[in-house]
């Protein structure tokens, strides 16, 4: 594979410095306009046609360019990010591009508008190379991913046919520890919720803890009854929609290299849940659903000493799920759940119904073609996630359009992504435009 040319490399750099310029912050509601029309510009600049489309919160770019005959590719990723806090642990601006020691820092330079730039770099690379863009090309580009896309899914409902494709390439990916390519297929879906246990009209002094029952104890034997020791979910019902692993499934799991003891270790954790290690933990940690719990909050727990029975206990908690377990369906089962077992005094308030789970056939030739593309650009043969343990909107465009996934990209491990001082290294910017431009040569013209 070529390297690619150093006024691509300056292209994406500056396309990046643009897009970071921009503190496009959607949990603040701010630069969200600002940043989607740069997105805009820079496609049409591409020799796209692009629009913003209006939704209920941030507007969503959409550019098309078509190739009668041609494969087209559909492109997914997001200009808004997480907010810089805390300010005062960044080196430099967090929004103003900054190069030093072989990386590109600032907030976004990876998630997710170091990972655009290094696409549409890739895109103006083979426009070189071929004259024009030889199959054809959509974008979506939305400004909410950061706080849980609750328009997305609706928006690719309203606009199937506009956005019909024979491919589509996800946000983002990279590398492992070992500098190995990652390539994955689908993401966990996620439920949120809040349980809420009120024992009391207020709080009362500790001594009536002998026959008032203290809503701490009741929430928590609530949320001891939701799984075993090992994290096995006991809510009645739960695990069956979950679709069983296809044999090509289970074999890129058992190739996954093991890094659980490493992790274990970096954690500080004695052991992993049900002493998995191997593919046992990739399984449980990738193919199987689980409940957690985020926060408990309740009573006093400031210095000294206070002699109360609290009136009321919360507790936020998340569901990830894995296909064909629906988010609804889950917050049916945990009330039924709650009522068989005597716990009808717990009440379940939907925080976020957040997104179903998706994956792909991971016999496709699309994902063929990136992992081929992978192992060419870096020398080693890929490690394919059926699905990672994250969440996002792919169930729109995996199940809902029907159009295979494949998530690939410019991050690794270190890259500080949600943190301060995120950074993209220029080694993973150049692999990772080499990628994307050979992905699309092996799927589309080969």
């Amino acid at each position: 594979m070529e390297p690619v040319p150093e006024r691509i490399l300056t292209y994406a750099k500056e396309t990046l410095a643009q897009l970071v310029a921009i503190p496009s912050v959607s949990a603040e509601g701010r630069g969200l306009e600002a940043a989607a029309q740069l997105v805009a510009e820079q496609l049409e600049a591409l020799g796209l046609e692009a629009a913003l489309h209006p939704t209920p919160g941030a507007p969503v770019v959409y550019a098309t360019r078509t190739v009668p005959g041609a494969p087209t590719i559909l492109f997914y990723n997001h200009y808004d990010v997480q907010p810089a806090d805390p300010l005062e642990l960044w080196e430099t601006d967090p929004f103003t591009l900054t190069e030093r020691d072989g990386a590109l820092y600032g907030r976004g330079a990876v998630d997710d508008k170091g990972e655009l730039a290094a696409r549409i770099a890739a895109l103006v690379w083979l426009k070189e190379r071929y004259g024009e863009l030889p199959f054809g090309v959509k974008f979506v580009v939305e400004g909410e991913e950061e706080v849980g896309s609750p328009h997305l899914a609706r928006y690719v409902e309203e606009n199937q046919a506009r956005l019909a494709a024979d491919a589509c390439l996800w946000e983002a990916g990279g590398v492992d520890a070992a500098g190995r390519p990652l390539a994955y297929t689908g993401l966990k879906g996620i439920v949120a919720l809040e349980l809420v246990v009120r024992t009391a009209k207020f709080d009362l002094h500790s001594s009536y803890g002998a026959v008032v029952e203290n809503p701490i104890h009741r929430l928590s034997r609530a949320l001891a009854s939701l799984r075993d020791a090992d994290g096995r979910v006991l809510i009645e019902g739960f695990y069956d929609e979950v679709r069983p692993l296809t044999p090509e499934e289970e074999a890129a799991l058992e190739r996954i290299p093991d890094e659980s003891p490493a992790l274990a270790e970096l954690f500080g954790v004695p052991a992993f849940l049900g002493g998995v290690s191997g593919t046992a933990f990739y399984r449980k940690l990738l193919a199987e659903p689980c409940v957690n719990i985020n926060g408990f909050t309740s009573g006093y727990a400031g210095p000294g000493s206070k002699t109360v029975l609290p009136a009321e206990a919360r507790a936020k908690l998340d569901f990830r799920l894995v296909p064909d377990q629906d988010p609804k369906r889950v917050v049916t089962l945990l009330k039924r759940h709650f009522e068989r077992h005597g716990f009808t005094d717990v009440e379940v308030r939907v925080l976020e119904v957040g997104e179903k789970p998706a994956r792909s056939d991971l016999t496709h030739p699309w994902v063929q073609a990136t992992r081929a593309a992978l192992a060419e650009v870096y020398g080693t043969e890929p490690v394919l996630y059926p699905n990672m343990p994250g969440s996002g909107p792919m169930h729109p465009f995996a199940h809902g359009l029907g159009v295979p996934v494949v998530g690939i990209g410019c991050g690794y491990p270190g890259s500080r992504v949600h943190s301060p001082n995120e950074h993209l290294r220029l080694a993973d910017l150049e692999r990772g435009i080499q990628a994307i431009a050979r992905a699309l040569e092996r799927f589309a013209l080969e």
